[in-house]
């Protein structure tokens, strides 16, 4: 099991949904300007993430140069190809993205709206001072 990461960012570019394999597997990535705390502007970080199968629709609803929060995952594996040295893939696997600011916000991206609304208690707007 992975841990959980977020980073801060400036959307720099937005990839296409590409759909791979016979069985329809997709994958959609995305590059983010690093905006976070100890973020020197002089010497950006550009990090490429992705998503994957159904969170690929997480991204329809941001822009380029928007700022955005991303959580997610970060995995990787071996490769191996006889004649050749083994290689290390490693990826950053976007679960939920939200814009900054926003973090908390039941009506962010990713965020189960439906979810939160059913277990909100019920409570009186009425000040009882």
């Amino acid at each position: 099991m992975s841990k959980n990461f977020e980073a801060q960012g400036i959307i720099h570019s937005i990839d296409e949904t590409r759909s791979y394999g016979a069985n329809g597997f997709t994958k959609r990535e995305f590059v983010i300007k690093l905006t976070g705390d100890g973020e020197k502007p002089e010497y950006p970080n550009y990090v490429a993430l992705e998503l994957l199968k159904d969170k690929c629709a997480l991204m329809d609803a941001y822009r380029v140069g928007e700022e955005v929060v991303v959580h997610f995952n970060l995995s990787g594996r071996l490769w191996t190809k006889p004649g050749n040295p083994e290689k290390c893939f490693t990826s950053l696997q976007a679960w939920r993205i939200e814009r900054a600011g926003a973090e908390g916000s039941a009506l962010s991206a990713g965020g189960d709206y439906d979810q939160f609304a059913q277990t909100m208690p019920n409570y009186d707007d009425d000040v009882p001072f």
